[in-house]
Parts: C-alpha cells; sequence; structure tokens
C-alpha cells in the first residue's frame, strides 16, 4: 500500500509537471504573433513614403524670375523652362536642371587706340549692354558656346567690341568725333554703325542679344591733339580771313555808297551855291550900278578897294606906281564925293 501511494504520487507530480510545461508552452506560442505582427508592415510603409517623398522632391524644379532652366538628359540639353515656377522632371541621374541667367549685363571694350579715315588716331572706349536671348534656341546656343559662363562670355564680346572699334573708325573723319562745331559731331552714327557691326553676329555665334551700344570715352593721343589744334587753328583762321573779307566787302560797298552819296550832295550843293553866287553876282551888280548912277566917283573908289582886298594878302609885297590905279585913290583921297565942298581948303 505504500508502494502503490508512492507510485501514484509520482505519476501525479509527473502529469501535473507536464500539463503544466505544455500548457505554458502552448500560450507561449499563441501569444508572440498577436504582438509582433503589425510593426513591421507600418515601418515599410514609412520607409515607402520617406522614399517617394525624396523622389517627388529630386523631380521638382524651379524656374526663377529672370532665369532660364535647361533640362539636360544624360548631359544633353533635353528641353528649356522659361516660365517663373515649378516643373517636373526625372530625377538624377537621368536628367539634371541648369538654371541660365537672362538679366542685363554690361560690358566695356577698354581704351582701344583706332584709326579714323583721314589717318589719325583716336583712343576709345565703348560699352555694350547685354543679355541672353530668352527663347529655347539661343539659351541652348549660350550654353554651348561658353558652357554657360557669363564671364567668359564678356571676355569674347570685350575682343569683338574692339575688333569692330576699328572697323567702325575707319569710317569716320576725325572732325566727325571731334569738334568745336556740334553740328559736325556724328556721334550717334557711330555707335549705331558700331552696334550694327557686332549685333548680328553675337546673336548667331553666342545667342546674345545687344540692346544698347554707347561711346563712354573718346580721348586723343598728344600726336592727335597736336594735329587737331593746327588744324582748329588752320579752321579758325580760314573763318577769321572770310569774315574779314566779308567785312572788307560790306565797309567797301558802304564807303562807295556813303562817297556816292556825298558826291550827289555835293554837286546838289555846288550848283545850289552857284545858283546862289550867280544870283548874288546879279544883285551886286545892281547895286553898283545903282551906286554908279548916284556917285561915279565913290564907285570907282569902292571898285578900287575891292580890287585891292583880291590882290593884297597880309603876305604879299608889292612895288608899284602910287599915281597908278588903284593907288591913285590913297594919294588923291575921294574926289567930288557927294557932301564934299567943292574948293575948301584948309
Amino acid at each position: 500500500m505504500s508502494q502503490s501511494s508512492h507510485s501514484h504520487d509520482h505519476a501525479g507530480h509527473d502529469h501535473g509537471h507536464g500539463h503544466h510545461h505544455s500548457h505554458g508552452h502552448h500560450h507561449h506560442h499563441h501569444g508572440a504573433p498577436a504582438e509582433a505582427g503589425p510593426f513591421p508592415w507600418r515601418r515599410m510603409g514609412w520607409a515607402v513614403l520617406l522614399v517617394l517623398f525624396a523622389v517627388a522632391a529630386a523631380s521638382l524644379v524651379q524656374v526663377r524670375s529672370g532665369e532660364a532652366t535647361v533640362i539636360t538628359r544624360f548631359g544633353n540639353p533635353a528641353r528649356v523652362l522659361l516660365e517663373p515656377g515649378l516643373n517636373w522632371r526625372w530625377p538624377a541621374p537621368f536628367e539634371a536642371a541648369i538654371p541660365v541667367d537672362l538679366r542685363l549685363r554690361t560690358t566695356s571694350s577698354g581704351l582701344q587706340d583706332v584709326g579714323t579715315r583721314d589717318g589719325l588716331r583716336i583712343i576709345v572706349q565703348a560699352y555694350v549692354a547685354w543679355r541672353v536671348q530668352g527663347d529655347p534656341e539661343h539659351v541652348q546656343r549660350f550654353m554651348r558656346a561658353v558652357q554657360n559662363q557669363p564671364d567668359e562670355a564678356a571676355r569674347q564680346i570685350r575682343t569683338f567690341v574692339g575688333s569692330a572699334l576699328e572697323t567702325t573708325a575707319s569710317s569716320f573723319d576725325l572732325a566727325n568725333l571731334v569738334n568745336t562745331d556740334a553740328s559736325q559731331v556724328r556721334i550717334a552714327d557711330f555707335e549705331a554703325q558700331l552696334r550694327k557691326q557686332i549685333e548680328q553676329q553675337l546673336l548667331s555665334t553666342y545667342g546674345v542679344s545687344v540692346v544698347q551700344v554707347g561711346v563712354e570715352r573718346l580721348t586723343l593721343p598728344s600726336v592727335t591733339l597736336t594735329a587737331t589744334v593746327d588744324r582748329m587753328r588752320a579752321e579758325r583762321e580760314t573763318i577769321a580771313t572770310e569774315r574779314t573779307a566779308i567785312g572788307k566787302r560790306e565797309a567797301a560797298q558802304i564807303r562807295s555808297a556813303a562817297e556816292r552819296d556825298a558826291r550827289i550832295v555835293q554837286a546838289d550843293a555846288t550848283v545850289k551855291a552857284a545858283d546862289i553866287e550867280a544870283q548874288s553876282r546879279v544883285e551886286a551888280a545892281q547895286i553898283y550900278g545903282r551906286a554908279y548912277a548916284s556917285s561915279p566917283q565913290l564907285y570907282n573908289l569902292l571898285r578900287s578897294l575891292d580890287t585891292l582886298g583880291t590882290v593884297v594878302t597880309p603876305g604879299t609885297k608889292l612895288i608899284l606906281r602910287t599915281d597908278a590905279a588903284p593907288f591913285r585913290v590913297l594919294v588923291d583921297g575921294p574926289q567930288n564925293l557927294p557932301g564934299k565942298v567943292s574948293g575948301s581948303q584948309p
């Protein structure tokens, strides 16, 4: 009985242990999938979303105002975006976006020593205001010509302008560029011809449009300055000679007219004087006639005195007989004058 009881207890113990172990093990296998199942799928969803967001961000390209964006596909230009805003492209390495500046730029030629048509030298400096032409063809041309480098484009434009300055200056005389007479200066024509020299070439070679061309500075070398001063002096002397000749001619005309008028006036005065003198002689003869008729001796005295007044002047020296006329009156005195008492002597 004791043995049987011990066997039973041992069997019961084994049974209990086995049952507990089996139950615990079974509970463990049913609890693990319930806790770990949803988390891997959630992580994978977030990862997919992040990848899609990164791809979308890499596919967006922003076109700024004043720029064009060239989309290249495996390094070759595929299309050009000109409108500001957001656009799509394939992410790298399939496509890449390259911005091209379309804003206005200014390039100076620097001082250039060039020759004029009349063989003189001038030092001139010009500027060019330019920008990349805003259309797909010229934007791509600019990229191919200078690899989208504005500084390189400015350097080559400077070379073009320097060459065009030499050609343009040879079409103008120095007097058309430097002159004290503003009406002779043709700087605007010079600038227009310079622009015509470079405009088409820059557009077809670099895709660059010329907005404005101007002369920034124009000076004269010492040799040209001396020649210019001599030319101006000669011009001034020529003008002075012409004006002097005109003045002399006008003065001669005025003098001739004045002399003609004077001769006319003098002739008129001479005629009038002759008329007056003739009239006075007539009147004098009448007076003399009346005087002679009234008193012949007084008439002879007055005529003798008139003759003496005409012949004898303050510088005259005469040796004449005093008993001859007209000096007889000085010796004899008046005779038989009216009012004289005949025969009355002291």
